[in-house]
């Protein structure tokens, strides 16, 4: 179970990342962009810490109170749960 929970966070994360740095490049280059919901859905389903990486290291979303907020507040949880999994066995 450990080792599922570790390869989906892991690869959610990533997503994380590189969702928040496509859509920096593509602002800087006036394309389409990824919406802020898909964006706000990553981090809700355990990629926020990707995001958050994201964010800092593009200084991308960084102003928006919904993101700069939102995703730390989602770290929180992320971490909350995981750490309530691993402390009562379940991991």
């Amino acid at each position: 179970m450990q080792a599922v929970l570790t390869a989906y966070l892991v690869a959610v994360n990533l997503a994380g990342l590189l969702l928040c740095a496509t859509d920096k490049y593509r602002a800087k280059k006036g394309r389409w962009r990824i919406p802020e919901h898909t964006l706000m859905s990553v981090a809700a389903l355990g990629g926020c810490f990707g995001l958050y990486l994201g964010m800092k290291a593009c200084h991308h979303k960084t102003r928006h109170p919904k993101f700069y907020v939102g995703v730390p507040l989602l770290c929180l949880m992320w971490a909350a749960v995981v750490g309530l999994a691993w402390w009562n066995g379940w991991l």
